[in-house]
């Protein structure tokens, strides 16, 4: 099978098949085992984790309480399920891992994280989830069209037997939850929420609210050194208070405060009490153009670099699907983003639109314009400041970031204001190309040694390069959640379509190439389908051809082979209505071979005669030379040996015309093996004769030896004992020992 896709400068007539992920080239360096899937890497603990001494203690005593099921007398059917409920920010990603960490030598078979509300605050299905989680445990993952119980079942099995901590992070209702839990009482699963969950059974709801006064001083004390919190620990104190102990606020004023050495407490306390808490105020910017130059570094809080407010109402941004954010929250967030240098700014804006929410320097300097070493220097600041979060990544990769969730909607709406629509589609195009870019250098770099596509490595910029092969499949794996996003983001924009093929195509041929990745069905499913969407939007029947011939194609790997012939029936309409001859000949060829697993030779035979006629009227001598030899396996196998004979010869003539000794010398030899099988072993002989001939002609010894061995059958059955003696002593010499019959 194979995937046909467009890739980058080509047009929709100049489309060709490209080979699947399951028959790409292999690479000649060792690649590494697959890195932890991205997504469901748990995150590092926080550097400095204060306060929540009475939380971690009752979440580690639930572990182990006993179960309402044990109380009743029986056993316990189930997982231990713990709720960590909370309102953004608060902290409760941070305690899950903390408790995750604090308890993983009594998993030891891994400890897993999922976060079940995506970028932009929309929920992410569970079976999506299961998918991801699948993956991750090396058990790779159902085709998208499965039913969810199919995904849900093939989950709980890789989960069956582990001791393994899941933490599934804002879930947004039980019935996300609940298809993931393990089954038996080996495995914990930790959950955060805004609010209890109904319908989980058996959880008792960890509620987070404010840090106490002493973990909230410490916390300060932590990010701007003990001695200025010493010297005023009545305005620490004061600080504390005017963030309510809100863990996310506290973090954004202390890293704040830290990179303003000359500022005192009491000062920071007066200008954070001098910010709106309205969500609208902070989208109560001037809208005026900013340069696109290399972004400053976030450095002083000086009223030069705050951003001034308009004069008069400014539209208010559309409410978020998230809660509001806490005013305590929003404020500190204002206090941050106004201390800002204008580029720093607008890259933390822009970072909104980043796929997934994963941000590294290549992203970053795309959307913001500006240069990958400027970008990475800004993400340390912005990180620095608390406005990210890093992400696990491995090694050779470089650092990889997340808005944190909380923020999210506080960027969009700044997004939405202060940045005009044309201004943020031009950032949104500048990443896609960045990532069409990325993913063509990706490929050409998993490619062998002296492949063509190796010297137009050289036309790229150096950032643009991977140092090796391994590197290169590093990156692709672990940018493969984002890059899906960017895929579904595109094609759901519509208005970047030609973006959106190129990337998809790029895709597909990085994970056609990539020798250590080969469980991608479920991707290259999602990608197609993509295709296909686009192309029937533009009215393209090429491409909505080769889109439903690969989704066919992944069909039939599924067993899914009802589906996949209406699909392959569909392919040729369209194929037919775009007049793609290629393409045409490729459906019936595949409609025959569909046929034949549905155990239909009949119906396969005339499905192949039509797609050898038509590749005879296109010239096509090689797709007419295997189809001659499907016809005439399925001639033989139905005892029609005329016809079968027939279509041998055809196939090795067209064989010789191609100047492929050995298929000719296979060709014969097949036809040999049908005269013998009508009666005539002085004709199979004969033809046994030329088929040895042209594997002697090949060079391949192996060939010979088999051809050596049909003739000493013949020989056999003619009655000459020893001269198919001598003919299995020469395959003998060829073969080895396992390949000759004793």
């Amino acid at each position: 099978m194979a995937d046909q896709v467009l890739d980058a400068g080509e047009s929709v007539a100049d489309a060709d098949f490209v080979p699947s992920p399951g028959h790409g080239p292999e690479a000649k360096d060792p690649v590494p085992p697959p890195p932890s899937v991205p997504g469901c890497a748990l995150p590092e603990d926080l550097p400095h984790f204060v306060g929540r001494r009475r939380e971690l203690d009752g979440l580690r005593a639930d572990i182990d309480r006993p179960g309402l099921a044990t109380l009743g007398g029986k056993v316990a059917d189930g997982s231990r399920v713990l709720l960590i409920a909370g309102r953004p920010g608060s902290g409760r990603t941070a305690l899950a891992v903390h408790l995750a960490r604090d308890v993983a030598a009594r998993y030891a078979d891994g400890q897993h994280f999922v976060r079940l509300t995506g970028s932009g605050g929309d929920r992410t299905p569970p079976e999506q989830a299961a998918r991801s989680l699948l993956r991750a445990l090396g058990a790779g993952s159902p085709l998208p069209e499965a039913e969810p119980g199919e995904v849900y079942a093939a989950l709980r099995a890789a989960l069956a037997g582990r001791r393994t901590v899941l933490v599934l992070d804002d879930v947004s209702h039980a019935d996300q939850l609940l298809p993931l839990l393990p089954e038996g009482p080996g495995s914990l699963v930790v959950a955060t929420s805004e609010g209890p969950l109904p319908g989980v059974p058996d959880v008792r709801p960890c509620t987070l609210g404010g840090l106490d006064t002493a973990a909230s001083v410490d916390l300060l004390s932590q990010a701007i050194g003990p001695t200025r919190v010493t010297c005023d620990p009545r305005a620490a104190e004061t600080l504390v208070q005017e963030c309510a102990g809100h863990p996310t606020a506290l973090r954004l004023v202390a890293a704040w405060l830290a990179a303003q050495p000359r500022l005192s407490v009491t000062d920071a306390t007066s200008r954070l009490r001098a910010v709106p808490d309205e969500p609208k105020a902070a989208a109560k910017v001037t809208p005026k153009a900013e340069p696109d130059a290399a972004p400053a570094a976030p450095a002083s809080g000086t009223e030069k670099d705050a951003v001034p407010p308009v004069a008069g109402p400014a539209p208010e941004p559309e409410a978020s699907p998230r809660a509001t954010a806490p005013p305590q929250l929003v404020r500190a967030f204002r206090l941050v983003y106004d201390s800002l240098p204008p580029t720093a700014a607008r890259m933390l804006r822009l970072l909104a639109l980043a796929p997934a929410g994963l941000v590294d320097s290549h992203i970053a300097s795309a959307l913001a314009g500006c240069s990958v070493t400027a970008a990475q220097s800004t993400l340390d600041d912005l990180a620095a400041h608390g406005l990210l979060h890093a992400d696990p990544v491995d090694p050779p990769l470089p650092p990889q970031y997340r808005v944190p969730g909380c923020l999210e909607p506080l960027l969009r709406a700044l997004l939405e204001t202060r940045d005009r629509t044309g201004e943020v589609q031009l950032a949104r195009a500048r990443m896609l190309e960045r990532t069409v870019r990325l993913l063509q250098s990706c490929r050409i770099t998993l490619e062998p040694d002296g492949s063509p596509g190796r010297a137009s490595l050289e036309g790229l910029p150096r950032s643009m390069r991977f140092g090796s092969r391994s590197a290169a499949a590093i990156w692709l794996r672990a940018r493969l959640p984002a890059l899906l996003a960017a895929a579904h983001a595109a094609v759901a924009d519509g208005e970047l379509d030609t973006l959106a093929r190129r990337l998809v195509a790029n895709l597909v041929r990085a994970l056609g190439v990539d020798p250590a990745d080969r469980e991608t069905a479920g991707e290259r499913y999602q990608l197609h389908a993509l295709v296909l969407d686009v192309a029937t939007r533009r009215g393209l029947p090429r491409e909505k051809a080769a889109a439903l011939i690969n989704l066919a194609d992944l069909d039939v790997e599924a067993g899914r082979t009802r589906q996949a012939l209406d699909r392959y029936r569909l392919a040729l309409g369209e194929a037919r209505t775009g007049d793609d001859g290629e393409a045409e000949g490729r459906a019936m060829e595949a409609i025959g071979g569909t046929y034949l697993e549905l155990d239909d030779p009949q119906r396969a035979a005339d499905w192949y005669g039509r797609a050898l006629a038509l590749r005879l009227a296109r010239g096509e001598t090689g797709h007419a030379a295997r189809l001659h030899g499907r016809l005439g396996a399925l001639h033989t196998y139905a005892g029609r040996y005329g016809p079968a004979l027939r279509e041998w010869r055809a196939a090795a003539g067209a064989h010789r015309r191609l100047g492929d000794l050995p298929a000719q010398a296979r060709a014969l030899s097949e036809a040999a093996r049908v005269q013998e099988y009508a009666g005539h072993p002085e004709d199979a002989l004969r033809t046994c004769r030329d088929a040895l001939y042209w594997a002697r002609q090949a060079g391949d010894e192996r060939l010979e030896g088999a051809v050596l061995l049909r003739m000493a059958d013949t020989l056999d059955r003619l009655g000459d004992p020893g001269g198919a003696r001598l003919q299995r002593a020469a395959a003998k010499r060829l073969l080895s020992p396992g390949e000759v019959p004793g």
